[in-house]
């Protein structure tokens, strides 16, 4: 037999995620400013920086999607 689809926990592990890419984001901030990398390496921390706040604006567009079915 199937188990039921559990998405209560959904909104907590989105918010979770976003948190964690916020982090990183910042750490990212904080190697471009202090280091001496590369122009190579400092495109590619600031294309992973456009990736991760794209993947933020579509976690908390999840969110809300998610909260929204809940209630």
């Amino acid at each position: 037999m199937a188990k039921p689809d559990d998405r209560s926990d959904n909104v907590e592990k989105l918010q979770n995620m976003v948190q964690n890419t916020i982090e990183n984001l910042e750490e990212a901030h904080e190697t471009l400013q202090n280091s001496s990398l590369s122009k190579e390496q400092k495109q590619d921390i600031l294309a992973k920086n456009k990736k991760r706040e794209e993947s933020i604006r579509g976690f908390r567009k999840e969110i809300k999607d998610e909260y929204r079915d809940l209630h």
